[in-house]
């Protein structure tokens, strides 16, 4: 019996490293105190909270609901930002002053009851009679914090209850890491943090040796482990190889490869191709290479951005692959046609505009809070993946909040404060606020916008879209249409921007085999387009199924699917035609159709965008550096390795209502929507990145991690 506890024992710590490996190196602690809860109670500052359910409070001067008792609620009060709490807005001056000294009493007799436990300590140890308990945190590791840190101590004060501890040393791990706070959201995050708990105090992290050897070994061969099962899949499937490309403060072309088919997308390795980027013949050699390690008979499409070579490259693996298709990035295309109509004269007057309001409220602490209080706490603007997707997303958000907007300007809290009421820029945002003019124009904006930004979506997911792509353009073009259908000019306009990218850079033969294939189009009587599209159906076939034996009864087979013959037209299959995915729906209903399902599948199932795909300019610019040694780039190759697949994962299996793929979580401080122009350029302090940080980019939040310098280290190499 004592050897199955002892096992399971094992278990619980193994598990409890692991999760501590996947998100770095995280300590907890626990305390608890019935009689510090008691004197909390009777604290005098109770008289300007009311108490909720656990251990919230209610500020009864602004309103607000503080976590963490009554200390939280002073710190609030006193209006001195510490511990991460807002300070009240509302609280009269003499409370102020009252909460204020009661705080520094307090730290003065935290102060003397620490030095006489200290000294009590010593006594006690030198004597023998009381053995020090094992601390969670060794004084090793907290000595750079205390340098740092002098009046913070790792251990709970009396002032302190559990949670409000635990969250103390945790942001205290994040600030002397130089973490970025979005960390926290990572599915690892709270994994760690409760396998930790389990373990119960003493629990001992894994040390910085084991997490770089084997953690990392470990984890990565599981992450192997499962593209293997994937890979399964490909005889059936197919797959996408993606080559996602950028250029880093060095000016070097760095080029990410990634494979997916249905059930996944996974990062395969990052190539620094600056020597040889322009070559055309080096290129290929590099192409070649990558489809030979998938297998030329599985790889279906690869997927390329503009700034390849591209008719170089995609003639080379036409002539030399006879199955393989190359497609442009669709959300790449889709981006460029948003940035064109963001260029059009009259609604770059109304980005401008608006951003006028956004850099007014986003530049003055107590504006913004006054906003957020009339918005329902929802930000104003919001941060695209690139910025043309900003631009519309704050129009968006902007219109949504328009009268919100002109009642904060009109209510009496904005006229009587004079830190912004009395401003220059605030008569403008009045005005600006309350022209009928500017209101039509923002609605014409989001108008014409959202069924691009919808398209965008929806090839931005990770998720087999190559089925519904033509579709869902010929749909956007149609609202445009029907927008202008009394303005001929401007549905001109915009529809000649739409055409030009979708003929020149967009469309493939591919994308109209798939919607041919797809079911919901193919049975659809709205749908006008089959006839037009037939052409590229059966040059694609001719592609895939080049040896006369392979093509023995396809124009049959395509008769017996156009009719609904068959398996096609059994119950199940209608009803699933609009609600299972199209290469499935093949999968299961296709039988009526053996070699014709074989291809369809195999269309269906790719993807047609590498814009989910979020890259990590720091990590990979250490990678490539000529700085390291080998094993130092061996072991940031497997860093990377495993933390893009874990983010692809996590992206995979999230819900789309509950992410926006074109949206990021935080604001984006250095945009035009925030930076007020009388400044430094918004981007001057990002200079040295170079190219990296282009318009067509993403967005420059995600590169914040270099701003503590191009030599910083990361994950402790």
């Amino acid at each position: 019996m004592k050897l199955q506890f002892g096992a399971m024992g094992q278990i619980i710590r193994e598990r409890a490293a692991y999760f501590a490996a996947l998100f770095f190196h995280i300590t907890l602690q626990k305390s608890h105190s019935i009689q510090i809860q008691m004197v909390r109670e009777k604290d005098v500052c109770w008289e300007y909270a009311e108490k909720l359910d656990g251990n919230k409070v209610k500020c009864k001067f602004c309103q607000r609901i503080l976590n963490g008792g009554i200390s939280r609620l002073k710190h609030h009060l006193s209006r001195v930002p510490s511990k991460g709490v807002n300070p009240c807005s509302k609280v009269r001056d003499d409370v102020t002053d009252k909460v204020r000294a009661i705080i520094a009493s307090k730290e003065e007799v935290k102060e003397t009851s620490t030095v006489k436990k200290q000294k009590q300590e010593v006594r006690s140890f030198g004597n023998g009679i009381v053995s020090k308990p094992k601390a969670l945190i060794s004084m090793d590791a907290v000595s750079s914090v205390m340098k740092v840190f002098p009046t913070v101590s790792p251990m709970a004060s009396p002032s302190m209850n559990n949670q409000e501890n635990a969250e103390k040393n945790i942001a205290l791990f994040f600030f002397e890491n130089k973490l970025d706070f979005s960390v926290a959201r990572s599915s690892s995050y709270q994994l760690m943090i409760d396998a930790i708990a389990n373990c119960g105090p003493g629990f001992s992290g894994p040390s910085a040796e084991m997490l770089k050897t084997t953690w990392l070994e470990r984890i990565k061969t599981e992450v192997g482990l499962q593209s293997k099962d994937v890979e399964k899949e490909w005889t059936t499937t197919g797959c996408t190889v993606i080559a996602d490309t950028w250029t880093d403060n060095k000016s070097r072309a760095l080029i990410n490869f990634l494979v997916s088919s249905p059930s996944r997308t996974f990062f395969h390795k990052s190539v620094d191709a600056s020597a040889y980027f322009k070559n055309t013949k080096c290129l290929a050699d590099l192409f070649d290479s990558i489809i030979q390690e998938f297998g030329p008979e599985n790889v279906v499409q690869i997927i390329m951005d503009s700034s390849f070579n591209y008719t170089g490259i995609a003639n080379h693996i036409v002539q030399n692959y006879g199955t393989i298709f190359v497609s442009p990035c669709a959300s790449q295309c889709l981006n460029l046609i948003l940035e064109e109509f963001s260029r059009v004269d009259w609604v770059s007057r109304c980005i401008l505009q608006a951003q006028t309001i956004s850099k007014f409220i986003y530049n003055n602490a107590s504006l913004l809070d006054l906003m957020k209080r009339f918005t329902g706490g929802q930000e104003l603007i919001k941060t695209g993946i690139t910025k043309s997707v900003s631009n519309f997303l704050s129009l968006q958000s902007m219109l949504k909040h328009r009268t919100r907007l002109k009642h904060m300007f009109h209510s009496p809290e904005y006229a009587s404060n004079p830190s912004y009421a009395n401003k220059p820029q605030s008569l403008s945002c009045i005005a600006i606020a309350e022209d009928g003019n500017f209101c039509r124009t923002v609605e014409e904006c989001v108008a014409i916008s959202e069924p691009f930004l919808k398209v965008l979506r929806e090839v931005s997911e990770g998720k087999p879209t190559v089925g519904f792509i033509y579709e869902l353009m010929t749909r956007a073009k149609e609202s445009i249409r029907t927008y202008y259908i009394m303005d001929e000019n401007k549905c001109k306009t915009f529809l000649d921007i739409v055409d030009k990218k979708w003929r020149d850079q967009l469309h493939s033969p591919l994308h109209a085999a798939a919607a041919f294939l797809n079911p919901s189009i193919q049975y659809n009587p709205e749908i006008k387009f089959l006839s037009s599209i037939k052409e590229d159906f059966y040059k694609v076939l001719e592609k895939l199924l080049p040896v006369p034996d392979m093509r023995r009864d396809i124009t049959n087979q395509i008769y017996t699917f156009t009719k609904a013959h068959g398996m096609f037209g059994c119950s199940l299959a209608k009803e699933a035609r609009t609600t299972v995915s199209p290469w499935l729906w093949w999968e299961q209903y296709g039988d009526s159709a053996p070699g014709l399902q074989r291809v369809a599948i195999r269309i269906l199932s790719q993807v047609c965008s590498t814009f989910s795909f979020q890259r990590h300019w720091n990590t990979f610019q250490q990678i490539h550096s000529e700085k390291r040694n080998k094993i130092d780039r061996e072991t940031l190759n497997d860093l990377v390795y495993i933390n893009y697949n874990l983010k692809l994962a996590k992206q995979m299996k999230a819900k789309p209502l509950e992410v926006d793929p074109l949206q990021v979580d935080d604001i984006d401080m250095t945009s035009e929507w925030v930076e007020e122009s009388e400044n430094a350029s918004p981007t001057q302090w990002l200079d040295r990145f170079g190219t990296a940080l282009d318009g067509s980019d993403l967005n420059t939040r995600q590169f914040s991690a270099a701003i503590f310098g191009a030599n910083d280290p990361i994950f402790g190499l």
